[in-house]
């Protein structure tokens, strides 16, 4: 397991897979801590690429909303509290609780999980579709074959935690890290190839999986 950018965070599998709790993607985490004592339920800050999507993008991840502050759609994991706490949080525009279904609402936070269809332009997501709560939606299968156990990656595992130590180092926003099956995957809210085709110059093919949480819409 390599150290995690941030936060510890909850067990994940690839995306599309299994994201009825979460929006993160890759390998496995554990649970995020606390945000600090001032406002335990306040979400864990995220650290946004600034790559737009050309066309409108999928998010299928929960929806998260403490009073009146701005809804969130949590691209991290998702804390297992009661209400749960919003991992890589990100602003939700054109958001209306009143117009879904399947949302709870418990000490000041609303919330629900739904495939959600919008504009991304690096910073905030934009819904322009009726989302989809995950319970009613049937998402294709989108496993990475890299991550198969049955075909590990070239990497040692010390290579690898070298160069995620450069990455974390480097500032590049990373909403969590993991080292998976001879390869480091490098979980970020969306890439459009420019950041994968960077890591494979620096530091060769086969070596970085960059995942995004954000997808094109099929």
């Amino acid at each position: 397991m390599g150290r995690h950018a941030g936060l510890l965070l909850v067990s994940l599998a690839t995306i599309a897979v299994a994201i009825s709790a979460c929006g993160a993607v890759g390998g496995p985490a554990s649970a995020p801590t606390g945000s600090g004592p001032s406002n335990p339920m306040a979400p864990d800050p995220s650290p946004a690429s600034g790559i737009a999507a050309a066309g409108e993008v999928l998010a299928q991840t929960t929806v998260w909303q403490q009073g009146d502050d701005p809804p969130q759609l949590c691209l991290g994991a998702v804390g297992e509290s009661y209400p749960p706490h919003c991992g890589g949080p990100v602003d939700l525009l054109n958001w209306d609780w009143t117009a879904v279904e399947q949302s709870e609402t418990a000490s000041g936070v609303t919330w629900g999980t739904y495939a959600v269809q919008g504009t991304w332009d690096g910073t905030a997501f934009t819904r322009t579709q009726d989302p989809i709560p995950l319970s009613l939606y049937d998402p294709m299968a989108d496993f990475d074959p890299r991550l198969d156990p049955a075909n590990p990656g070239p990497n040692a595992a010390a290579t690898l935690e070298g160069i995620e130590l450069d990455i974390m180092a480097s500032g590049d926003p990373v909403i969590y890290s993991s080292i998976t099956n001879g390869y480091l995957v490098i979980a970020v809210d969306y890439d459009d190839g420019t950041r994968q085709n960077r890591y494979d110059r620096e530091f060769g093919p086969d070596t970085v999986i960059v995942q995004s949480a954000l997808r094109p819409v099929p």
